[in-house]
C-alpha cells in the first residue's frame, strides 16, 4: 500500500511533470513580448483549499529589477541542496531554457540583457490583480504575508510603515508574521498591529519579563475553507535581538521553539484542525530542520532568506514552498484535504512581470497617493552608473551595491576599511542607468543606518568576520541567525566555509598598502546600521548620495578581493 509520504512525493513529480508546480509554457517562451498575464496565471484548480503567498516585499510597491544570487552556499547536510544551487546548474536542475522568462526570473547569469527584454518585475498593484484572479477561480483562498513588509524603502522609512500598511490592507490579507516590522520599535508595531483588519501572528513571540507567550501576538488563527477547518501558525524571525537591535523591542523574546510549536501543532489538531500550514519567518534551511523536528505541519510558507523555488522542497510529510522576495513573485498552493490529511497538492510559482500583468487600478491609485507627498525626493537624479556596472546586493560574499557603498564610507568618512552588512534586500540598477534618490534608499533604508566612525584592531575586525561567517555558515541551520557576509571596502581575505569558528577567515589584507592586516594594530573603520544604541555620525543614505553625487557616473568593476574555499 503506497504511503503517504510516497503519495506527496508523487505530487511534487506529477506537478512538474504537468507544469503546476514549475513555469508551465511560459517559461520556455523566447522573448518577452510572447508572454500573456492568461499564461502566467494559468492553472489546473485542484483539491478543496488553496494558499496565496508573499514574503519579503520589503516596502517594493513599484515594480524593480532584482538580480538573484550567483552565489549562494550551502554546508553541512545542506551542501549542494536547494536552495544553494545557482546559476546554469539552477537551470539544469529545474530545466530551465538559457534565456527563457524563468532564467530571467530566477537566476542572475546574463541579467542585464536579459532585463532589457522581460523589463521589471513585481510592484503591489501587479500583485493584486494576480491575487484577485485566484479568488475568482478560489473565492475562499487564504492570503498569507510572511513578513519584512513594513520596512525598505524611503516612504516606509517616513511614514513608519504606514504606506505599506495602507496599501497591504487593500490586497485583503487573512494573517502575516514579522521581521524587520520591529524596527520600527515595539510601540509602533503594536500601534499598527492592534488596528490590523487580519491576524499578526507568531507563537515564538514571548514577554521578554515572564517568558511567556506575548498577549499582542496570536500564535494561530482557524480558518474554514472548503469544508476543511485550517489551522495557520505565525513563526516569527527567530534571532531578533541577534541580527537587529534589541533595544528596539526590548519587550519580546524569540528563538526558534520547537517544543512550542510542536505544542502548538498538537493544540491545534486537538480542536479539529485537519490541515496545518506554518508562516514562517525562520529561513528555509531553518525551515527544513524544524520540519523534521515538529511533527503534524502539512504545509510551511517560507520566507526570510528570499528563496524563489519553483518546486515545493519535501520534508517528511511536511512540504515547504519559497515564494521569493521584493514583490517578485505570488506561490499558490492548491491542497486535496480528505478525512482530516492532506493527500496532495500542486503549486505555482507565479511570476509579476510588470510589463504583462494589468495593475489593478484601485491599488494603483493607492499606491500613487502614498508616494505623492515624497514624489520630487524620490525622483531626484542622483548620478548614474556606467554603462558595464550592474548595481546588485544578493550573493554570499559581494554585492556591486555595496562595494559602492564601501567606497562611499571610505571617501566621505576617511576611513582605511568600510563594513556593510550583508542584508539581502535591495534592488538592482542596470548599467548605464540614472541613479535616484530612490535608488538608494532602497538599498539604505533603516531605522538604525547612522554611519559610524570608530578604530578596531586587526584582531576586533577579526573577530567580527569570524562571527558573521560562522552565522552564514555554521553547519548547524538553527546557528545561522540571518545574513550574507558582511561586505567589506579597504581589505581583502580569504574564507574557508569548511572550517569552524575562529579559523575560517584568513589572509587579511590591507589593500591600500598590500600588507597583512595586523592584530595590534588600530585601523579607522567606517560602517553602518550598527546595532549599539548610542551609534553616532551621518544617515548611511546621505553619505552615499553624497558619494554619488561627487562621482557624478560610478563605476564598480568586479571584486576579485574575497578568496572563497569550500
Amino acid at each position: 500500500m503506497i504511503s503517504r509520504r510516497d503519495f506527496l512525493q508523487a505530487s511534487v513529480a506529477a506537478s512538474a511533470i504537468i507544469g503546476a508546480s514549475g513555469f508551465g509554457r511560459w517559461g520556455r517562451l523566447a522573448a518577452q513580448q510572447a508572454l500573456t498575464q492568461d499564461q502566467l496565471l494559468q492553472f489546473d484548480t485542484y483539491g478543496n483549499v488553496s494558499l496565496i503567498h508573499v514574503t519579503d516585499i520589503h516596502a517594493q510597491l513599484k515594480p524593480i529589477y532584482f538580480r538573484e544570487p550567483s552565489v549562494n552556499l550551502g554546508v553541512g547536510p545542506n551542501k549542494g541542496e536547494v536552495p544553494h544551487i545557482t546559476g546554469a546548474d539552477f537551470r539544469k536542475l529545474y530545466g530551465i531554457d538559457d534565456g527563457s522568462a524563468s532564467h530571467y526570473a530566477l537566476s542572475s547569469g546574463d541579467f542585464s540583457a536579459l532585463a532589457q527584454g522581460y523589463g521589471k518585475m513585481g510592484g503591489l498593484d501587479r500583485v493584486a490583480t494576480v491575487i484577485n484572479a485566484i479568488r475568482a477561480d478560489r473565492p475562499d483562498a487564504i492570503l498569507l504575508d510572511g513578513g519584512d513588509t513594513w520596512h525598505g524603502s524611503m516612504t516606509c522609512y517616513e511614514t513608519q510603515g504606514q504606506d505599506m500598511v495602507n496599501v497591504m490592507n487593500l490586497l485583503k490579507p487573512d494573517a502575516m508574521t514579522f521581521h524587520w516590522e520591529f524596527t520600527l520599535g515595539s510601540d509602533r508595531v503594536r500601534e499598527i498591529v492592534q488596528d490590523l483588519p487580519f491576524a499578526a501572528m507568531g507563537q515564538n513571540i514571548f514577554d521578554a519579563e515572564w517568558d511567556e507567550p506575548s498577549e499582542d501576538f496570536k500564535p494561530y488563527e482557524f480558518f474554514e475553507r472548503g469544508g476543511v477547518k485550517v489551522a495557520v501558525i505565525g513563526q516569527a524571525f527567530p534571532y531578533m535581538p541577534i541580527a537587529n537591535p534589541g533595544w528596539m523591542f526590548p519587550e519580546y523574546s524569540f528563538g526558534i521553539r520547537d517544543a512550542h510549536m510542536q505544542d502548538m501543532v498538537n493544540e491545534v489538531r486537538g480542536m479539529g484542525a485537519e490541515l496545518v500550514v506554518c508562516l514562517s519567518h525562520n529561513g528555509f534551511d531553518v525551515d527544513k530542520k524544524m520540519a523534521a523536528n515538529v511533527t503534524g505541519i502539512d504545509v510551511i510558507l517560507s520566507g526570510h532568506t528570499h528563496d524563489a523555488l519553483p518546486e515545493p522542497v519535501l520534508v517528511g510529510e511536511t512540504i515547504i514552498v519559497a515564494s521569493g522576495s521584493n514583490g517578485k513573485f505570488v506561490s499558490r498552493v492548491d491542497l486535496d484535504v480528505r478525512d482530516g490529511r492532506m493527500m496532495g497538492f500542486r503549486h505555482k510559482l507565479i511570476p509579476i512581470f510588470s510589463d504583462v500583468i494589468t495593475p489593478d487600478a484601485e491599488v494603483a491609485k493607492a499606491i500613487d497617493a502614498e508616494r505623492a507627498p515624497f514624489k520630487d525626493r524620490l525622483e531626484e537624479v542622483i548620478g548614474r552608473t556606467d554603462d558595464t556596472s550592474l548595481l546588485y546586493r544578493r550573493g554570499n560574499f559581494n554585492g556591486t551595491w555595496d562595494d559602492l557603498i564601501c567606497n562611499a564610507l571610505l571617501d566621505q568618512r576617511d576611513a582605511q576599511i568600510a563594513l556593510s552588512p550583508g542584508v539581502r534586500w535591495g534592488a538592482s540598477i542596470l548599467p548605464g542607468s540614472d541613479i535616484t534618490r530612490e535608488d538608494i534608499w532602497n538599498v539604505t533604508s533603516m531605522t538604525y543606518g547612522k554611519a559610524y566612525r570608530s578604530e578596531m584592531t586587526g584582531e576586533t575586525l577579526k573577530l567580527i568576520m569570524e562571527d558573521v561567517a560562522d552565522n552564514l555558515f555554521n553547519p548547524d541551520p538553527y546557528y545561522q541567525q540571518g545574513g550574507d557576509m558582511v561586505r567589506v571596502g579597504g581589505i581583502g581575505y580569504k574564507i574557508d566555509i569548511t572550517k569552524p569558528i575562529g579559523e575560517r577567515i584568513s589572509d587579511l589584507t590591507l589593500l591600500a598598502t598590500g600588507e597583512a592586516i595586523d592584530a595590534a594594530t588600530p585601523y579607522v573603520v567606517a560602517g553602518w546600521a550598527s546595532v549599539n544604541e548610542d551609534t553616532e555620525g551621518p544617515q548611511i543614505w546621505d553619505v552615499v548620495e553624497d558619494y554619488i553625487a561627487s562621482q557624478g557616473t560610478v563605476s564598480v568593476p568586479d571584486n576579485t578581493n574575497v578568496v572563497v574555499v569550500e
